[in-house]
């Protein structure tokens, strides 16, 4: 079960592939500043976790119109993450949790999955400019996506 709606969202500096190499992506930067949506997702270079990005890059200017900055976590190295939103058109930020903790604190942990190994869950978190959670949801399986129409709802609400 993801954290609860009225958590304080646990923050977070992790690491994102930029041009001239490796930035810090952190939470709390975009408190009392703007909204935040959290998607956490399974590895790149999935079919389910493709169409997900790319529909959310197509869709980039809906959530900025919200007032929203959109992260997008996965258990993949950032230089994976990289190679992956070069070949799909990708534009949403994507950081690393190579060690999980960021998904072991928002406790949407999928345990081996495929008989591979623990991935995040697919999950996403509408955190306010506060630092509360304002809408958790991690799908049943790995092959569902977000309600992305309850994402947008709980960012019109602010």
């Amino acid at each position: 079960m993801p954290l609860a709606v009225g958590s304080k969202a646990p923050d977070f500096t992790l690491k994102s592939k930029a041009a001239d190499g490796l930035k810090d992506v952190t939470l709390s930067a975009n408190f009392g500043q703007k909204q935040t949506v959290l998607l956490f997702f399974p590895l790149a270079y999935t079919g389910v976790c493709t169409q997900e990005m790319c529909d959310v890059t197509s869709g980039l200017s809906a959530y900025a119109g919200l007032g929203a900055d959109v992260i997008a976590i996965s258990v993949d190295s950032p230089f994976a993450q990289e190679a992956w939103a070069k070949a799909n058109a990708i534009t949403v930020t994507l950081v690393s949790d190579l060690n999980k903790s960021v998904t072991k604190a928002y406790d949407v942990l999928f345990p081996m999955l495929a008989g591979v190994g623990d991935t995040s869950a697919r999950a996403a978190f509408v955190i306010g400019k506060d630092g509360v959670i304002k809408y958790a949801e991690q799908t049943a399986t790995p092959k569902d996506l977000p309600n992305f129409a309850a994402v947008k709802a709980a960012l019109t609400k602010g």
